[in-house]
């Protein structure tokens, strides 16, 4: 099976899906933000795994789009907060419509992702939402940690990954999880599928961080540095804080503090401090590190060698991406 079937599924119900009419305000935000694009990788994440156990793969579909439903909410919440102007190189909800909106707009978003959730045949149905919740539940959890970070300077690593393994790594997670559970398969398995969406989840993030300062601007789709200039506590940060001493210790505290700097030279300065230090070396050893443990724990799904093949070949594209 193509990935790209599993794709025009997706397309296709998402041309379909209807969120609500009226009062436009609240639902043409919620079109708007599902159009933008995306990988769509949550979704497809869930397809795939339904397909490891069943043909019946389309029954997935909707519970799957409402994966997706939820991970544009957290977004759209996201860029309120953040108070970013743009989203995918296009207005954010809050700066085509205003903040009110943008707000009430995503309560509705969790709403339908609820309400696409319920697709799932009643015998999986209350595990199936119970997981979700405290999943939806997690995700805001580690949003709010990392808002936490921004005033603190000794967050550690075991922290960090624990944030991003809340905010980003649990719905990657949860995607898989529910493939499996909509699919009928055992309790071992679905673990099994979790876990591995966790670690490929964290080493996902840990890549984001390590592409914001080594990417190539042409493929990252972003501005290379932006960490930097903005002194976003991200793993080479924190990594770099703990492990400076003397004079470099003094020129990143120097750069950290700074309110008035030239950007670029800003970025080059940091990078070069990272370079000294081997944070890049360390940083691809820990993404490693994690996309090793999740590549052993699809291993450990009992399942069609080629229907799994699909999955890990999906998951090593994600792996090997450079934007």
């Amino acid at each position: 099976m193509s990935p790209a079937v599993f794709i025009d599924a997706l397309q296709n119900e998402l041309q379909h899906t209807q969120y609500g009419q009226h009062p436009p305000e609240l639902y043409d935000p919620i079109r708007y933000i599902m159009n933008l694009g995306g990988k769509r990788m949550r979704p497809l994440l869930t397809l795939m795994a339904t397909y490891l156990f069943t043909d019946d793969w389309r029954k997935a579909v909707r519970p799957a789009l409402g994966v997706e439903v939820f991970h544009n909410f957290t977004l759209m919440h996201d860029d309120i907060m953040d108070q970013a102007p743009l989203r995918r190189g296009q207005l954010t909800v809050h700066e085509k419509w205003n903040g009110n909106i943008a707000i009430l707009s995503g309560d509705v978003m969790l709403v339908n992702a609820y309400q696409l959730l319920l697709n799932i045949e009643s015998d999986k149905l209350a595990p199936a939402l119970a997981r979700f919740s405290r999943t939806a539940a997690e995700v805001c959890e580690g949003q709010q940690m990392d808002m936490n970070f921004e005033t603190r300077w000794d967050v550690t690593e075991a922290e960090y990954i624990d944030m991003i393994r809340l905010k980003t790594s649990v719905l990657l997670g949860y995607a898989l999880e529910l493939g499996g559970l909509i699919a009928g398969a055992d309790e071992e398995t679905t673990r099994h599928l979790y876990e591995g969406g966790m670690n490929i989840g964290v080493g996902f993030q840990l890549k984001d961080d390590l592409l914001d300062v080594y990417g190539d601007p042409t493929k990252f789709g972003k501005q290379v540095g932006g960490d930097i200039i903005a002194n976003k506590k991200t793993f080479l940060l924190i990594e770099a804080l703990q492990q400076a001493k003397g004079s470099v210790k003094d020129e990143l505290t120097d750069w950290l503090t700074r309110t008035d700097f030239d950007k670029g030279e800003k970025v080059q300065a940091v990078t070069s401090i990272y370079d000294q230090l081997g944070i890049r070396q360390l940083t691809e050893a820990r993404i490693n590190d994690y996309f090793t443990r999740g590549f052993a724990n699809f291993d450990q799904v009992k399942a069609d060698s080629d229907r799994k093949n699909v999955l890990i070949q999906f998951a090593r594209q994600l792996v090997e991406r450079e934007s």
